[in-house]
């Protein structure tokens, strides 16, 4: 895990800039909430507010991502108004918790823009809970909320906004369907469900702290479409959080609640979840963990034995999750992996028949966001193969095939940056070998991804010379078409559970 953290590729210091702008964003919102007089409860609740639109606002453009975040308030007051109302009437306040958890999943549906609206609902649901928000605390949260996405939209879209020298990004939606047989109408039903059952044993833990299991439950389905990838990612909640409190224990049990030093442990928290967020889960949850711990802290009700309730209450929200893909309308691996590896293998053909227009003479060809696309939906897959590639998974055979189908997947992305990259260059130049090689790439992805009835043969042995040899760009494109070409034999392996075309 400290490997995969620590040196992960950050191409572009992308997330290192996403988290040192979550700092500042966030810092910003809650200075701004203590000038304006606000008290400590208003304050917390503006630097959540601020986190959720800086974390999980996520659209394609900044127009986008400015329109998504003027969303928020829109969305999230109502709910934080109902959620104040209905706080000591137990019945009520559960049936709507469980309502606009549900709504919540099932507004993935819209892409990133209902996947941002959904969880800022959420959240602001469990803020009430966890800061016992009355009706009479509205008001000042609202203005809290305000000032805070006012603050931190500041930074991102005026004082830090990288993402303007960026192409614009296509971010990949779960693939759809109708029904029940689209993935986030079954997540819809199976988060309430499990939802309910976290809510109902986590109140027999605790009377007062039953909502970190709905939140455990919650948390779990999020950024997930199959069965496996939500059971992965329990066992990685349950492991961060305990990790956390242990750390919890070492570094904001001793605070006390000190004002600056739990300022600075905050930021070091939330620099941590915005940084490690794309490559490990378990190390995000190791930061939220610690952070709710020394929030605790703030308002004057840490100790042990709360952080051990944590630990509890985890566990029985990640148990209602588990239950709830296996038993309720559960969702394959084999389906998610199958979409996002045919997506991934079409955007390489795509990446590549951009650079060849653009080494041709064509102004409008731009390679760059179709490989971006790429990195995105190369994210997906390696998500989506988690669960055959665990250490605790006992399908050997799979689990090796799934790994060779990551190799010579990141090694096809290797060689469309490789490609993007010359294609960039105003000096490089058309070659006649160019159409045959791209060619050969298309006919290498249609073979991977047709249906059985439509494939071809097999594709032919790679011809080109060896790429020392030849030019960097019919290089690139040796190395593509021979990945393309290996992986045949890991996605159409003809046992009784192949990874795709099934």
């Amino acid at each position: 895990m400290l490997k995969r953290v620590f040196v992960a590729p950050d191409p572009g210091r992308a997330r290192l800039r996403f988290a040192a702008r979550a700092v500042i964003g966030i810092a910003l919102a809650v200075a701004v909430c203590g000038l304006a007089g606000h008290s400590l409860v208003a304050a917390i609740t503006g630097g959540l507010a601020a986190l959720l639109a800086l974390f999980t606002v996520s659209d394609a453009t900044v127009r986008g991502q400015a329109l998504t975040t003027a969303l928020l308030p829109v969305v999230g007051f109502p709910v934080l108004a109902l959620a104040a109302v209905l706080h000591d009437v137990p019945v009520a306040r559960d049936v709507a918790f469980l309502g606009v958890l549900g709504a919540g999943v099932y507004a993935r549906r819209w892409g990133p823009r209902g996947h941002s609206l959904g969880v800022f609902a959420f959240m602001m649901f469990f803020a009430t809970q966890f800061l016992h928000t009355g009706p009479g605390q509205l008001p000042e949260l609202f203005a809290a909320i305000l000032l805070s996405l006012c603050a931190s939209s500041g930074v991102r879209f005026a004082l830090w906004c990288y993402e303007r020298r960026l192409p614009p990004v296509a971010v990949p939606v779960v693939p759809g369907g109708r029904g029940l047989a689209r993935t986030t109408t079954r997540q819809a039903i199976q988060a309430t469900l499990g939802g309910a059952f976290a809510l109902a044993a986590g109140q027999i833990v605790s009377h007062e702290r039953w909502y970190w299991a709905v939140g455990a439950t919650w948390w779990v389905f999020v950024n997930t479409a199959s069965s496996g990838e939500t059971l992965v990612r329990s066992f990685r909640r349950v492991l961060g959080t305990v990790i956390g409190i242990g750390a919890g224990f070492v570094l904001a049990l001793p605070l006390h609640g000190a004002p600056v030093p739990s300022a600075v442990l905050v930021a070091v928290c939330v620099f941590g979840i915005f940084y490690t967020a794309a490559v490990s889960y378990t190390w995000m949850m190791l930061a939220v963990t610690v952070m709710a711990g020394v929030l605790y802290g703030l308002l004057g009700v840490l100790d042990p034995g709360l952080l051990a309730l944590r630990v509890a209450e985890t566990g029985v929200g990640a148990l209602g999750a588990v239950l709830a893909v296996l038993l309720v309308l559960p969702v394959t691996t084999h389906a998610t992996t199958n979409a996002w590896i045919e997506r991934a293998l079409r955007c390489v053909h795509h990446c590549t028949a951009e650079a060849a227009a653009r080494l041709a003479g064509s102004a409008s060809a731009d390679p760059a966001p179709r490989v971006a696309e790429l990195e995105q939906l190369l994210g997906k897959v390696r998500f989506s193969l988690a669960p055959l590639v665990h250490p605790f998974s006992p399908l050997r055979a799979r689990k090796a095939r799934a790994r060779q189908v990551l190799a010579l997947l990141d090694a096809c992305a290797r060689e469309v940056r490789g490609l993007a990259s010359i294609a960039a260059d105003p000096e490089a130049s058309h070659d006649d070998r160019l159409a045959a090689a791209c060619w050969r790439v298309e006919a290498a992805v249609e073979a991977l991804t047709a249906p059985e009835a439509a494939r071809g043969p097999a594709a032919d042995a790679v011809t080109l010379p060896h790429p020392s040899s030849v030019e960097p760009v019919l290089a690139h494109l040796h190395g593509l078409e021979k990945a393309l070409v290996e992986l045949a034999e890991p996605l159409r392996s003809p046992t009784r559970t192949p990874l795709i075309g099934a």
